[in-house]
């Protein structure tokens, strides 16, 4: 009978709702830590973390008390008057950031969408670019989001196939894989970038780890050298971390990893504890100064609610050591999985909890997800080949024991 309950859901949000999904076959109802159930009561470990959103664990009990306890009192006015949350929110984040300037939006793309049009103002009102002339190099294999904007200078044929035309001004060049065979990968991609480079280029757009092209880190040394270009060229450096930043990689930011400072900085996922979609565009005075009253906005955006949880969320990086927690049991599962030594299994990349396991292309990543699924493991494969394991920051040295033993077996079995 709950097997049948199981069924039932399934095919109503197969009769409802658009076909833009391929969920393995499990109906999910409840999440606590780094575990969910689902219908029938079997209990899974997440090692998904909703793509880096559920960084602080499902539910997690002091982000539901903020959420409980603001909603009661106010949740949404939008932005045309001031409110006491946001405020101390955008302070808060500016300090822990380093920036100066906060514009709060719901959703990543959203968030990406606002620092294409700050890069654009910056190129047309402080660079002087000719008007409607502006370029924005981007990487091959990027991902930003899912507006038709965004997947236009997609490289990626699916996210683009019917949804044209699209909007002009991005330029494709060469991404740094630290997996690539190339003795001089970083110079041939910031040469490639450099090539791109003209008098109507306003920025360069990345993703300092590039989460669903395969968790494709690049190689040590990349993005000083990109950060030296863009000075050297007077253009924009602006880094998507909405997946790999606020402790993801072991940092609260990857571009520490490689100690430099954009000039504009992407966030989203974690921002909202689990609970609530919470992006932002971060940038400084010269960039932002160009925004006027009317030219960009969002009903939802910086609401009071988003602005509580989001602050209480920032907090609990540090009070619950989620950073460093990230940044050990990253290094341990890292280590535990390439330990394995399955023939199966090409590469083992990543950082902190953010780690991506490359299979031989004969094998059908979807199908070691599934199987791992009957062993209590949730994850999700990415481009047919890579297998993601993020859980959320919180979890421990026995939980990923316990994972990775079931792992192995799964792995094993398809050798």
């Amino acid at each position: 009978m709950v097997k049948n309950l199981q069924k039932s859901l399934i095919e109503k949000e197969t009769l409802y709702g658009a076909n833009n999904y391929s969920p393995l076959p499990l109906v999910l109802n409840k999440g606590q830590g780094v575990y969910l159930w689902d219908v029938d009561g079997n209990k899974y470990l997440d090692m998904m973390s909703a793509y880096s959103a559920v960084s602080h664990g499902h539910s997690h009990p002091e982000l539901i008390n903020v959420l409980v306890e603001q909603s009661k009192k106010l949740a949404i006015t939008s932005r045309a008057f001031y409110t006491e949350p946001f405020g101390e929110y955008i302070e808060k984040l500016s300090t822990l950031s380093g920036f100066s300037n906060i514009l709060p939006m719901n959703t990543g793309a959203e968030a990406v969408e606002t620092a294409i049009k700050a890069a654009r103002r910056w190129g047309y009102f402080t660079k002087g670019i000719e008007q409607n002339k502006a370029e924005i190099i981007v990487a091959n294999g990027n991902f930003h989001g899912r507006t038709t904007t965004i997947v236009g200078f997609s490289s990626e044929d699916d996210y683009k196939r019917g949804f044209g035309p699209f909007s002009p001004g991005f330029v494709e060049a060469d991404y740094c894989s630290s997996s690539c065979d190339c003795a001089n990968v970083c110079e041939k991609s910031i040469d490639s970038i450099s090539k791109l480079i003209n008098k109507n280029t306003c920025a360069v757009l990345v993703e300092p780890i590039q989460g669903e092209g395969g968790i494709i880190t690049p190689r040590d040394g990349w993005l000083k050298q990109l950060r030296q270009l863009c000075d050297e060229k007077n253009i924009l450096l602006i880094l998507d971390e909405i997946q790999s930043g606020l402790g993801r990689t072991g940092k609260l930011f990857a571009f520490q990893h490689e100690d430099i400072v954009p000039d504009g900085l992407i966030l989203g996922k974690a921002l909202g504890g689990g609970l609530l979609p919470v992006s932002a565009f971060l940038s400084n005075e010269e960039v932002m100064s160009h925004f006027n009253p009317g030219s960009h906005g969002s009903t939802f955006g910086g609401n009071p609610l988003a602005a509580k949880v989001a602050s209480k969320a920032l907090d609990l990086l540090f009070d619950d050591s989620l950073i460093e927690n990230s940044r050990e049991m990253g290094s341990y599962l890292a280590n535990e999985l390439r330990s394995m030594e399955c023939k199966i299994i090409k590469e083992v990349r990543g950082k902190g909890l953010w780690i991506g396991v490359e299979i031989e292309q004969n094998i059908s990543a979807k199908k070691i997800c599934l199987s791992l699924m009957e062993e209590g493991i949730l994850a999700k494969e990415t481009h047919e080949t890579v297998i993601r394991f993020a859980p959320p920051l919180i979890i421990t040295k026995e939980e990923i024991d316990w994972a990775i033993a079931r792992i192995k077996k799964v792995f094993n079995s398809y050798t």
